[in-house]
């Protein structure tokens, strides 16, 4: 958490503009005490509007948003909380001739606009009603929550598959704010309840005890550091996005080999830089069922 929202670097440029049609900084209009209103659970594949419902089918990649329809007005509002500037530019930083240290475009914000799309919802993912609730004190929650929690993060780090392994670090993402508006809504009073499991997407990465290593100034801006930042940059030049085809071959290549067989991963969270010794099953994708609270 921090205390305010930094204006975002120009550098950053969104492919697909963010929240164009909604707030900006996750404002709700005022609705009447007396209006009850109906919640629905929204799911549906990433990148849905390029390829379809592939990555749902394949990967169980999906996106997660919450739905209002006010009983008074009949007016719908779609709520989401995702990338400022896409996924991969929260994932990995963009390596600058000009700056020593990775440049990171990774805050992630809530959307709120009229209107739900039901075809956009419901013909490849989910659109569902789970809940009833009076609104208005929800709203001031949205905006402290966007204000002081504005970094996305992909990854959820844990000690091993198993059950009750240790989480070295939280991923903080569309389903993570679902989870947390859903608890709101509880503690508003609203009883939330699904006619089926709710599943949510995880990215694991799997690592024994992370090894802190220092913040940009610490890293790249000490001359004993320098192999370590020397090899921070090699690591992330393997995650540059705009690759050719064969470059990208390689780079597969290439991320197979650090994170296989040298297991090591360089996480950045909260500013901060972390080596994550990795192991065995290294990365997977999890579709796994979070009750409604």
């Amino acid at each position: 958490r921090f205390d305010h929202r930094p204006t975002a670097d120009s550098y950053c440029e969104a492919l697909y503009p963010f929240c164009p049609t909604g707030d900006r900084d996750g404002r709700i209009p005022y609705m009447r005490e007396d209006d009850v209103i109906s919640v629905y659970r929204l799911q549906t594949p990433v990148w849905e509007f390029k390829y379809g419902d592939l990555l749902g089918k394949v990967q169980h990649i999906m996106h997660d948003a919450i739905g209002f329809s006010s009983s008074h007005t009949g007016a719908n509002y779609t709520m989401e909380w995702y990338e400022l500037f896409q996924l991969g530019n929260c994932t990995f930083p963009h390596l600058r001739q000009e700056a020593p240290a990775p440049f990171w475009c990774n805050q992630g914000a809530a959307c709120f606009f009229e209107g739900i799309d039901d075809l956009h919802w419901s013909q490849n993912g989910t659109l569902e009603k789970i809940g009833e609730v009076t609104f208005n004190h929800m709203a001031q929650w949205v905006q402290d929550d966007n204000r002081t929690g504005i970094y996305y993060e992909t990854w959820t780090v844990r000690s091993d598959p198993a059950p009750n392994s240790t989480v070295w670090f939280e991923s903080y993402d569309c389903s993570q704010f679902v989870h947390r508006t859903y608890r709101k809504l509880k503690e508003l009073g609203a009883k939330l309840s699904s006619r089926s499991p709710t599943y949510y997407t995880k990215i694991y990465l799997y690592s024994g005890e992370p090894t802190y290593l220092g913040n940009d100034s610490a890293i790249f801006g000490t001359p004993a550091l320098q192999n370590l930042a020397a090899d921070i940059r090699k690591f992330y030049f393997t995650f540059r996005p705009h690759q050719s085809f064969v470059d990208f071959a390689f780079t597969l290549l290439e991320a197979y080999k650090k994170i296989v067989l040298d297991k090591t991963f360089y996480l950045y969270y909260n500013f901060e830089y972390w080596h994550l010794p990795m192991k065995y099953p290294y990365m997977q994708i999890v579709y796994e069922e979070v009750p409604l609270p």
